[in-house]
């Protein structure tokens, strides 16, 4: 069975285990590689964020850098939060009661979007690229999800083999909470995901996903974002080429229901009116064991 955390937010706790939290995505960046270009217009971005809670989202994670494969060149914090900041705080004004988490690695973006009224940072680097993201979340009492990446961007297509995947992402995801605690942010804050796709290549998803279950030892909530990845869109693949980003729902529901059945908490998607549904209805399945 699933456990049951309350994840402490500072204002206010989230209850996760009970039923599937889904996080819904805003990019609002020109080149993410799915919808990349979309929202980068701020009222757009809002609009869609408030469509998304519509259709069920419990959390808006509004991210303004993207960490694709093959990304090179940082954004700026300067152009980070003019990106994500109207957002956020349109966001806030239509829908005081929205939980918005922002997705990001540099410590200045993430105070600067919390005091904009974000409750959640989510570090795709598990608050290892800014020696000042640990204190900072300390700092501002704020809910936290550390994922898991081998490598930068740039350098996924040359990584060696890791050998065994699970056992690679268990040790680190544990050494790197470890290391936020002794830098001051409390267990009830943090959230882990094993980071599908961020340093893995397409065949070694598949026995992340497999073995999910194993990652409920490390003893926190567990978050998944498998939405439109491209070891989806290479199973999904036709007459040798692979299923656009758009063309990977179906495919991305079976990875879902397969997460919660194997312990998952949140699901982070692009599809969320799906992804709400899908999850009701394997919630009810595991309710039912």
């Amino acid at each position: 069975m699933r456990a049951v955390f309350q994840w402490n937010l500072g204002t206010r706790t989230l209850e996760l285990g009970k039923r599937t939290l889904i996080m819904g995505i805003v990019n609002v960046t020109p080149d993410s590689f799915s919808d990349g270009g979309n929202y980068i217009d701020s009222e757009k971005a809002a609009a869609h964020a408030i469509q998304l809670l519509d259709e069920g989202a419990d959390i808006i994670d509004v991210g303004g850098e993207s960490t694709r494969p093959g990304a090179k060149v940082a954004v700026t914090a300067e152009e980070e939060l003019r990106r994500v900041l109207p957002v956020i705080t349109v966001l806030k004004k239509l829908r005081p009661d929205a939980v918005i988490s922002i997705d990001t690695y540099k410590a200045s973006v993430a105070r600067a979007a919390a005091a904009a009224g974000a409750e959640i940072v989510n570090d795709v680097s598990g608050l290892r690229w800014d020696p000042q993201m640990a204190r900072t979340i300390s700092e501002i009492k704020c809910g936290a999800v550390l994922m898991h990446m081998r490598g930068r961007p740039e350098e996924w297509r040359t990584l060696p083999p890791p050998g065994d995947i699970v056992l690679l992402v268990k040790r680190e995801l544990r050494e790197w909470a470890e290391a936020a605690v002794l830098a001051g942010v409390r267990r009830e804050r943090m959230v882990l995901d094993p980071g599908f796709g961020f340093g893995k290549n397409f065949d070694q998803n598949y026995p992340l996903l497999a073995r999910f279950q194993e990652l409920q030892s490390l003893g926190f909530p567990l978050l998944a974002g498998t939405s439109r990845k491209s070891f989806l869109g290479r199973t999904l693949a036709k007459d040798g080429k692979d299923a656009a980003p758009a063309d990977r729902l179906h495919g991305n529901l079976a990875a879902h229901s397969a997460l919660i059945l194997k312990g998952a908490h949140i699901l982070r998607t692009h599809d969320v009116k799906a992804g709400v549904e899908a999850a009701r209805v394997t919630d009810a399945i595991l309710e039912a064991r």
